[in-house]
Order: C-alpha cells, then structure tokens, then sequence
C-alpha cells in the first residue's frame, strides 16, 4: 500500500532532528574552492589500514552533470577528523568536456586492493586500483565489452559503494551496483519508466576481470546493494514508477538474476540516490544483531531531509530513523568506522559542499525511542 502524498509529509515532519553534540559534520569539499565550480556524487570508503577516502566528481566549470568532469578524492588517517589536500584520481583531456564519474570503490578484504569502477561520459566503463591505501592509483582499464550490452545507450556506476560476499558459494566476490538505459526512440530518451533498468557487474577473481550481472525490471535506476544475513543480495533502487518510494529487488544466485522489483513505500524517496550498507552479520557486531542502514532524502518531492534508517529484520521493517540535515541535501555514501560509528559522506546546502557526518547507531535509535 503506497501512502497518501500528506501522509509522507507528515511522516517526515516527525522525524526527531539531531542532537548537535550527537554528532560531528565537516566541509570535505566545497564548491568554488580548489579549482572546481561544484563537487558532487559521493563515495565514501574505508580502506583496510582504516583510512577514510572521500571520493566524487569534481566539476570544473559549472554543476551540469555533463562536461568537464575530474574523479578527485581526499583522506583522512584520524578517523575523519581531519582531510588532507584534494587529489586527482583521474581525468582526460585537460580541459575538453569529458564526463569522467560515477565512483564506486569495493575493498577487497582478503587482497587489501581497492577498486574503483567507474564510467566516460556515461557510455564507457573502466576500472582503476590502488594497492596503497588510495595514495596512488593504477591506469585505467577499459571493460566496457565486459559489462555492457549492445543495446544499452547510458551506463553509470553506483554511485556509492560496492560489496564483497562473505558466504556461500559466492563467497570473496565483488559486486557493483550499477544502471544502464536501454536504446530506444530519439524523444524517449530521458525516459527513465519505460526504458531504464539497474543492473550490477562482478568479479570473481579479486577484479582482474568482470562480468555483467543481471537486471531489474525498467523503471529502476541508481542503486546500492547489500548482502542479507541468509546470503541474498538486496538491490534498493531509484524508482521512476511514480510512488515517491524506493524498489527492491532481490537475488538468489549472487547477481546473477534478480527477483521482480518490488517498492518498500517505508523508505520514502524523491526519485533520487540513496545508499544502504549491513552494519556487521549475528556473530560480528552490535550485541549479536545484524543491522542494515540506509540513507536518503525522506521526502516525496525535493531534495531535503536528509535521513538515516536503521533495519533489524534485513530490510523488512525500518522501526529507526533519524534525520541529519532537515535542509537541501541530496546524493549520500555510508560507510561503517573501524570504531563501530557511522560515516556519511553526503550533498549538502544546494551542491555547495560534500560534507562527512559521523555518528553511532545509539544517536539513531534515540529518536524513535523517543516516540
């Protein structure tokens, strides 16, 4: 059952606000500064020294999503604390308008690598890596035939994050969430019901060569994936069916296919980027609970309130939320700390900055607790 447009706005308007001395928010990236007009689309990973890697799309000369487009990144070695100087990942063409974007790193906990898949002008996808801690990058390498069909005309990575399996069969796999726009009349092409899917790509060699995934149905778009306690993948969509709330989709042979999408009008979206990540499995973390935790604009049309959920029950329920930034906020990436605390690295003000938030899953629950 899909809730009334009033309801959702009542909804949001009960979320508690946060505590300031709950929390710590700080301008990782911010527009105008450093060489770029904007800074946009986050990815936000930890590496395996415990490192934070702040990682987006720096726009030189103006906010379009198209044009001169960099992949830049800053870390943090004292747990985010503090970002060293911003650092150039890669770009092409000096100042030609060529779209390099869509970051969406994956650890490879058992190698230490991080990789980074990510696309040209949203048509090309290429892949670079780091074996030092994100301190260099290696040069990037084409697998577009390996991960895009012929009749696709757009193609991003994530944005956000990427995972690895830690059971099953699938076990060490690396799995990118990722969409694609298949090919269809010149005047259809922004549309996004009728002709867009997401889809995921992996690699089962610890990234030395990557296979496409399967699709969703159409209407998906941006997307994040997590691994569910019984070892299915959960691929939650930016959804174009018009329900201001997100898709899911599941699969049961490690992206490989999915399941019908179906929408969770819980999580409340207007139609943009979230991010979802499983804060430990039963035996890690937490007292034994696994957890998952999700965060997006709570809204059904705008770019505001900018919330994070907490689910219990492998995203069947959403029973905690909490909302970090009531104002213009957009495009997230969560990430879980070496300390147990949350990391989110997310669009504030209107695109004026990417900033990094970090609070405990406790600063969360206090909010519906106090229902």
């Amino acid at each position: 059952m899909i809730l009334p447009l009033a309801a959702l706005v009542a909804a949001v308007g009960a979320i508690q606000p946060l505590a300031a001395e709950d929390v710590t928010q700080t301008d990782v990236f911010v527009s105008g500064e450093e060489g770029y007009h904007t800074y946009r689309i986050p990815a936000l990973v930890v590496t395996p020294q415990g490192t934070l890697l702040a990682i987006c799309e720096g726009r030189k000369s103006g906010r379009g999503d198209h044009g001169d487009l960099d992949l830049v990144q800053k870390r943090s070695t004292d747990g985010g604390k503090t970002w060293g100087k911003l650092e150039l990942i890669h770009e092409e063409g000096g100042d030609a308008k060529i779209t390099i974007g869509n970051p969406c790193p994956v650890v490879d906990q058992s190698t230490g690598v991080i990789w980074l898949p990510f696309t040209r002008d949203n048509d090309k996808v290429f892949v670079t890596s780091s074996k030092d801690d994100g301190q260099t990058w290696s040069p990037p390498r084409e697998i577009t035939a390996d991960v895009k069909a012929r009749d696709w005309n757009w193609y991003a990575t994530g944005p956000g994050n990427g995972i690895q399996l830690t059971q099953g069969k699938h076990q060490g796999r690396l799995v990118i969430p990722c969409d694609h726009r298949v090919n269809g009349d010149k005047d259809a092409k922004d549309n996004w019901d009728k002709l867009g899917r997401s889809h995921v790509i992996y690699s089962d060699d610890h990234g030395e060569t990557w296979k496409l995934g399967g699709s969703t149905d159409f209407a998906m778009n941006e997307c994040a994936v997590v691994e569910l306690a019984d070892g299915t993948l959960m691929l939650n969509c930016r959804s174009y069916r018009g329900k201001a709330c997100r898709g899911v989709a599941l699969s049961n042979d490690g992206g490989v296919t999915w399941e019908p999408t179906l929408d969770d009008p819980k999580l409340v979206e207007s139609v943009c980027q979230a991010s979802l990540v499983r804060y430990g499995f039963a035996e890690e973390k937490d007292g034994g609970q696994a957890l998952l935790v999700f965060s997006n604009p709570a809204v059904p049309k705008g770019r505001t309130h900018l919330t994070i959920r907490l689910s219990t029950d492998e995203g069947k329920t959403w029973p905690h939320e909490r909302l970090l930034h009531a104002g213009p906020s957009a495009y997230s990436s969560l990430a879980v700390l070496p300390s147990g605390r949350i990391g989110v690295l997310y669009e504030k003000g209107g695109y004026k900055t990417l900033t990094y938030a970090e609070f405990s899953l406790d600063w969360v629950r206090e909010a519906s607790d106090a229902k």
